[in-house]
């Protein structure tokens, strides 16, 4: 299964964004986006929550607990 770090990189590329850009929308800086992509830092809960907001994901989906990303 895949982890956090795995799939914000997924979501990430997918929606062709560098982590700058990232970074801008939740107001962190980039290299906090390649620490939670390394999975070496953990994201608050507000940033969880803003991060499955953003990519319209469930937060099971988003920390590797179910691979559906519907939210229900």
């Amino acid at each position: 299964m895949s982890t956090f770090g795995d799939r914000l990189n997924h979501l990430r590329k997918d929606k062709n964004l560098k982590a700058e850009d990232l970074g801008e929308i939740l107001g962190l800086k980039r290299r906090i986006i390649f620490l939670y992509e390394k999975n070496e830092t953990r994201p608050t809960f507000d940033t969880l929550l803003a991060l499955a907001d953003y990519f319209d994901v469930s937060l099971d989906y988003l920390v590797g607990r179910s691979d559906d990303p519907a939210r229900r």
